[in-house]
């Protein structure tokens, strides 16, 4: 399995990153969520008018996650044939047409849409960190924290505006789904602007097969899928259950909303304390029991649903923007980096594609939301071993940890070194 990326360029290109690119970027990426996002806040409804079970509706919110980890393989070929900006259209222009596709109004073309949008997502998951890679070097973690912080804003406003704008414009919820296409229509017309810069030039990443026995690469991969699997598992499914509680469903989208814009803060700010510190491991720890604490208090204080889903948005905002800055600190150059980042994506979010599946069966199991939330606190007791372990000054492909400074064999400065 080939983990291509253009992950480095020309001094030239580097100069031509100006501030344009990077509001480019954050524009892309604030389509990454809201097409999968946006189903939850509607899940029930979507469930009595197609006849769905809770079980086929985990199916359905777990589709775009498993097509996160199986299709991105796909991207480093993408960017290898068309070039990394075309490969991003083309993934800008596959969204489109799967939003679209959800519109018609057939059980199978919402499956089928739902497939388009994970699809085209995945490109974007992988293809975005190999060009801030690319053209950020020297302000990796700076442009980390916009990135997925920009992922946690474009989740934020599906979760909660879906259901307010669709009704304020008598839309139903096909029509609720169909409108993020004007959201990645306008990012289409800025990422226009990038292809006149379009670089073919890459960095053979070598094959990805030589991580799969690097302790190091595996935990890093545990770390990505476990947190994101208990992110999609209770975005997906959290909103049902305050309804069920009660809460009016635009109400239980602005509750999952808030879990995103809190989240904000701690992906901004997460990978560039990660990026100053030798060890990352007490962050893992830390985002880890913050958003233990969530969980549980969804679980057990019925009536606070407010601070829970705040508390729990900080402790996912800081997780998943720590696994993907790990991606990073862990390998010593760019083409490591590009086959973890490969690596990690991939077996991550197959795992992660089991959570929302698991989550809506045991509930139809048992008929109680209670044993799936405890499942889901309880996975994250390893979910904060290996991000301890994969926060330790250790590199992929190397069995002793580098002082801070030590050259990598790229000549770039080594986990420890690096400053915004």
């Amino acid at each position: 399995m080939s983990a291509t990326l253009p992950v480095t360029a020309p001094p030239a290109v580097r100069r031509s990153a100006t501030w344009w690119v990077g509001v480019t970027i954050v524009l892309v990426a604030c389509n990454l969520r809201p097409g999968v996002v946006a189903v939850s806040p509607l899940l029930e409804e979507i469930r009595a008018a197609a006849g769905l079970s809770a079980t086929a509706a985990g199916v359905l919110t777990a589709l775009p996650v498993l097509c996160f980890g199986l299709l991105a393989p796909v991207a480093p070929r993408l960017a290898r044939r068309f070039g990394i900006e075309r490969a991003l259209l083309g993934a800008l222009l596959t969204l489109c047409a799967g939003i679209a596709l959800r519109v018609i109004d057939s059980t199978a073309a919402l499956f089928a849409g739902t497939v388009l949008v994970g699809g085209a997502i995945a490109i974007g998951n992988v293809l975005l960190p190999g060009l801030i890679k690319r053209d950020f070097a020297h302000r990796a973690g700076l442009m980390t924290g916009l990135y997925t912080m920009a992922i946690s804003a474009g989740g934020a406003l599906a979760a909660g505006l879906t259901v307010p704008v669709a009704r304020a414009a008598g839309l139903d919820w096909r029509g609720a789904l169909g409108m993020w296409g004007l959201f990645a229509g306008a990012a289409i017309m800025v990422w226009l602007t990038q292809l006149r810069r379009d670089d073919h030039r890459i960095v053979n990443g070598g094959d990805i097969t030589g991580l799969w026995r690097d302790p190091v690469a595996w935990q890093v991969t545990a770390f990505m899928g476990l947190q994101s699997l208990s992110f999609y598992a209770s975005g997906a499914w959290l909103p049902t259950l305050f309804v069920e509680r009660g809460a009016d469903p635009s109400t239980a989208g602005w509750m999952l909303s808030l879990a995103s814009f809190v989240g904000i803060a701690t992906s901004l700010l997460t990978p560039m304390l990660a990026d100053r510190m030798r060890r990352q491991s007490g962050l893992a720890f830390a985002a880890t029991g913050v958003s233990a604490a969530g969980l549980l208090g969804v679980l057990t204080v019925p009536g606070a649903e407010w601070v829970s889903m705040a508390v729990l948005g900080l402790g996912q905002g800081a997780a998943i923007s720590l696994a993907l800055t790990l991606i990073v600190l862990r390998a010593p150059d760019g083409a490591h980096a590009a086959q973890l980042s490969g690596m990690a994506q991939s077996v991550g979010y197959v795992l992660a594609a089991a959570g929302p599946f698991a989550v809506g069966a045991l509930h139809d199991l048992t008929g109680s939301w209670t044993i799936p939330l405890v499942v889901l606190a309880l996975l994250l007791a390893p979910q904060g071993l290996v991000g301890a372990a994969a926060g330790r000054d250790r590199l992929v492909g190397r069995s002793t940890a580098l002082p801070a400074g030590a050259a990598t064999p790229s000549g770039s400065a080594s986990v420890g070194s690096h400053r915004d």
